[in-house]
């Protein structure tokens, strides 16, 4: 992968209205280039829809990308405020893999210790995963699922080559499961660590930025 320019821009994407609250309230700068917090709204279509848009303004077409908000653990033990750090995104379209996450394990572990971060792969749905469905998809090797990480790396490395990432922070797992979707009781924490992640992810922005030996 080439070096990006040394003022490419960040584009921190997610899906709901709390999850951008979240990002916004934790939002101190620091990043190695120009910031956008993009709110996609639910769902992979939305998603590629939005992504899409966005990239193809010359702006924003060299960003590095990162995928974050919230999402459902899918291993036991897992609990609300732990985060996953996505080796690779997939779903039915395709798989992407996520670049420097060893980084981005690091500098989480250090911006907020005592939570538990896990890595492997994060798997796409269309709709909120419940009850045996976790234990499939657990299955099939992946920790977590939500509903656009996926479709937002896939969009972002299909409209030209860059840094892609996902961090998500489980908001509920198999014992743990919310009554629905976006509900913030039981979800404190998550919220909280939602809120904290941005230094992180500015270190990883950096950290890419940076040209290759």
């Amino acid at each position: 992968m080439n070096a990006q320019p040394a003022s490419a821009p960040l584009l921190i994407a997610c899906a709901l209205g709390i999850e951008h609250l979240a990002l916004r309230m934790g939002d101190r700068g620091g990043a190695g280039g120009p910031v956008t917090v993009l709110r996609t709204g639910m769902g992979p279509k939305a998603a590629e829809r939005s992504v899409t848009r966005v990239l193809a303004d010359p702006v924003l077409g060299g960003a590095a990308v990162l995928a974050t908000g919230f999402c459902a653990g899918l291993a036991p033990g897992m609990h609300p405020g732990d985060l996953v750090v996505a080796e690779e995104t997939r779903d039915p379209l395709g798989t992407v893999p996520c670049v420097n996450t060893d980084l981005l394990v690091k500098e989480l572990v250090r911006t907020l210790p005592g939570r538990t971060v896990h890595t492997g792969p994060l798997t796409g749905s269309d709709h909120v995963v419940r009850g045996p469905e976790r234990s499939d998809l657990l299955a099939t090797g992946a920790i977590a699922v939500d509903m656009e990480s996926a479709a937002t790396l896939l969009s972002a490395v299909r409209a030209g080559t860059r840094p892609v990432a996902a961090v998500r922070v489980v908001v509920d797992a198999p014992e743990h499961e919310l009554v629905r979707i976006g509900t913030v009781r039981g979800g404190i924490s998550a919220f909280r660590v939602l809120r904290s992640v941005l230094p992180a992810f500015f270190e990883w922005h950096r950290n890419v930025l940076l040209p290759r030996r």
